[in-house]
C-alpha cells in the first residue's frame, strides 16, 4: 500500500501568509489521518523577490501554530534539496528531455514582441496567448542560436481544441477547454523554472501522493496533467480547497484584512485558537462543534467534511473564539502566555532604554510606554492635522510610507527610516514635516519614546497595521487614488 505524502510549497517572497497556514494545516492532516508524511518545500525561484528572512519567518510562524513537517529544507530529508533554487541542475534536465521529446520547444520571443501581440489580441477582444511563433523552428536551428548564446526561454505545447477532464478530490470532474491554455513558458532566461515545471518535476521525484492547494490554481490544472502525461509519470490525486474570504466575500487580502501569521501572533492570540480557526474554514467536526484541538481534527479529519462556499475569515469570528480558548486556560497557564506574550524579559530589555530617562517613577511607565503592550491604538484625528500639508497630502504621506514598509524585508531602524525619508524626499518634505504624523499613527500620542526605535521594536506587523488604521480614520483611500499613488510610488527610490 502506497505511504500518503502530501506537502507545502510557500513562496518566501513576503510575510507568512494565514492562507498558507490553511493549506499546510489540511495537508498536515490529511496525511496524519493516513499515517503518511507531510513535506515542506520552499518555492523560491523567483530570485528578485525570495529571501531567507522570509522563509525563515514562514518556519516560525508554522511552528508557533504547531504544524511540523517530516521533510524539508531545515530538517532534511530523503528527496533534498528541498529548496528549488538549489534544484537547478534537475529542472534543466526534464525540460530538455520535453525539447527532446518534442512536447516542448525554445522560444526566442522579446518582451516587446509578446507586449505587441497581446495589445493586438486584447484590441480584437480575443484571450491573450502566446502566438506559436518560435513553434516550428528547425530544432538544428534552434540549437545553433541557442549555442550563439541568443536569450530564450522553453515553452510548453498545449493542444488548441477539445477538452481537459480534471479529476478533482472535492468537485468530482470539471471539465476544462484546452483552448483556454497558453503555451506556458517551463525555462526562463534566466535558466530557472517556473511554477509548473518545477512543481510537477518535485511532486514526482519526492512521491507525493496528494496534492491539496487553493482553487486558485484549478483553471491552470490542464497544464500540470498535461506534463505529467509528457513525462509518462502517475499524477497524484488532485484537491483544490476553497479561498479564504474576506466578510465581504472578496478574495482575502491584506488592503482588507491583516493576512500574516505573525500579526496573530503579535497581536496575542493563541496559536492553538488560530489554528482551530483555519480548520473551521470550510469545514467541519462531524459533531459541529465550533472548538476543537489539532489532535481532534487529525483523528475526525475527512475531505468530505469540506464546503466548497468560500470561507470568510472575520476577525471578530477569530477574537470570539481565542476568547473561549483563553477563559477555559488553568490559570497558570493563562498568566505563563501573558508573560510570554509580551512581558518576557526579551522584550522589556528592548523597551527599557528608551523609557528609564523618561520616567520619575514606576507609575508612568505605563502611560508613557502602555502602546508597545497593545495590537492597536485609539486614535485622535488631532493629532493628523499639519500646518504645511492638506488632509489629503496627510492621507497620502501615511499611505506611500506603509507601502514602502509593506516591502522591507528586513526589519531595521536604519531601513525604516530609509523607507520614511525616500517618501519624504520623493514628496520635497523634509523629514521633520513627516514624523508628526507617523508619532500618533504608531503611539497613539503627538510625543513619545522615539517613534523609529518603537517601530523597530514593535515589529513589522504591528507598525503597518497602526499605520493602515490611521489612512482608514483618516478617509482611507479610493480606487481612483490608489491607481494614482501607485505610478508615484514607483518613482520612489
Amino acid at each position: 500500500m502506497t505511504t500518503v505524502r502530501t506537502r507545502i510549497a510557500p513562496s518566501p517572497t513576503g510575510d507568512p501568509h494565514v492562507g498558507t497556514a490553511y493549506i499546510a494545516l489540511f495537508n498536515l492532516c490529511f496525511a496524519r489521518q493516513h499515517g503518511g508524511q507531510f513535506i515542506l518545500r520552499i518555492e523560491d525561484t523567483d530570485q528578485l523577490r525570495s529571501t531567507r528572512e522570509s522563509e525563515q519567518q514562514i518556519f516560525d510562524a508554522l511552528r508557533w501554530l504547531g504544524i511540523e513537517w517530516d521533510e524539508g529544507p531545515d530538517v532534511g530529508g530523503p528527496h533534498g534539496p528541498y529548496r528549488q533554487s538549489e534544484r537547478g541542475e534537475i529542472y534543466k534536465k526534464y525540460s530538455d528531455e520535453l525539447v527532446a521529446k518534442g512536447h516542448a520547444f525554445p522560444c526566442f520571443c522579446s518582451a516587446e514582441r509578446l507586449d505587441k501581440v497581446r495589445a493586438e489580441q486584447m484590441a480584437n477582444k480575443e484571450t491573450p496567448r502566446y502566438d506559436g511563433h518560435c513553434l516550428h523552428i528547425d530544432p538544428a536551428e534552434a540549437q545553433r542560436r541557442i549555442a550563439a548564446g541568443e536569450s530564450h526561454v522553453v515553452r510548453m505545447k498545449v493542444p488548441s481544441e477539445g477538452i481537459c477532464e480534471v479529476p478533482d478530490m472535492l468537485r468530482g470532474t470539471v471539465e476544462i477547454p484546452w483552448d483556454r491554455m497558453d503555451m506556458q513558458v517551463l525555462m526562463k532566461a534566466d535558466g530557472l523554472p517556473t511554477y509548473f515545471l518545477a512543481n510537477v518535476v518535485d511532486d514526482h521525484l519526492m512521491g507525493i501522493t496528494h496534492v491539496l492547494r487553493g482553487e486558485e490554481w484549478l483553471p491552470s490544472a490542464p497544464k500540470l496533467i498535461k506534463l505529467y502525461e509528457y513525462f509518462g509519470w502517475e499524477q497524484p490525486a488532485l484537491c483544490y480547497m476553497p479561498l479564504l474570504r474576506n466578510p465581504d466575500k472578496s478574495k482575502l487580502s491584506k488592503r482588507k484584512n491583516p493576512t500574516s501569521i505573525t500579526f496573530y501572533q503579535r497581536m496575542g492570540f493563541l496559536p492553538e485558537a488560530m489554528l482551530n480557526y483555519l480548520g473551521r474554514m470550510g469545514w467541519s467536526m462531524p459533531d459541529e462543534r465550533e472548538k476543537f484541538s489539532l489532535a481532534e481534527m487529525i483523528e475526525h479529519f475527512d475531505l468530505s467534511r469540506v464546503s466548497l462556499g468560500g470561507p470568510i475569515f472575520d476577525l471578530e469570528k477569530l477574537s470570539w473564539l481565542n476568547g473561549q480558548w483563553l477563559r477555559e486556560l488553568p490559570l497558570e497557564r493563562f498568566a505563563a502566555e501573558v508573560q510570554k506574550w509580551a512581558f518576557n524579559s526579551d522584550y522589556l530589555m528592548k523597551i527599557a532604554p528608551h523609557v528609564q530617562g523618561r520616567v520619575e517613577t514606576f507609575s508612568q511607565i505605563a502611560p508613557l510606554a502602555g502602546f508597545f503592550f497593545t495590537g492597536g491604538v485609539t486614535l485622535d484625528a488631532k493629532l493628523f492635522e499639519h500646518k504645511k500639508l492638506s488632509p489629503d497630502q496627510v492621507r497620502q504621506v501615511l499611505q506611500l510610507i506603509l507601502w514602502k514598509l509593506e516591502a522591507l524585508r528586513q526589519w531595521e531602524k536604519d531601513r525604516i527610516t530609509a523607507c520614511i525619508q525616500a517618501v519624504a524626499e520623493h514628496l520635497e518634505l523634509k523629514l521633520r514635516d513627516v514624523m508628526p504624523l507617523i508619532f500618533p499613527a504608531i503611539t497613539g500620542q503627538a510625543s513619545s519614546v522615539s517613534v523609529l526605535d518603537a517601530m523597530e521594536i514593535l515589529g513589522a506587523d504591528l507598525s503597518r497595521f497602526r499605520l493602515r488604521q490611521a489612512v482608514e480614520l483618516l478617509g482611507g483611500v479610493s480606487k481612483k487614488e490608489t491607481k494614482e499613488w501607485e505610478k508615484l510610488l514607483a518613482g520612489i527610490a
